[in-house]
């Protein structure tokens, strides 16, 4: 039992590098993948970038619409 789980290790990496190893040499789906991802990044990157634009332009709206609103006297005229 103990010589096993002594030769895990070896085994788990042996099954790993040997899957990596086939994984490069079959090219079939690489491609697929490969555009997969880039495309995901590519909409990351533009989430991020209209969200840091959004944010901008809602937050100088907000400044607008809070100094008006300190500046509107008490009392109501109902």
């Amino acid at each position: 039992m103990l010589k096993r789980v002594s030769e895990f290790p070896v085994t788990a990496y042996l099954a790993v590098t040997g899957y990596i190893r086939e994984l490069k040499r079959d090219e079939r789906g690489l491609s697929g993948v490969v555009v997969a991802v880039m495309l995901i990044l590519i909409a990351v990157l533009l989430i991020v970038m209209l969200w840091g634009s959004l944010k901008g332009w809602l937050s100088e709206l907000w400044n607008r619409i809070s100094g008006q609103g300190n500046s509107i006297q008490g009392g109501s005229s109902f």
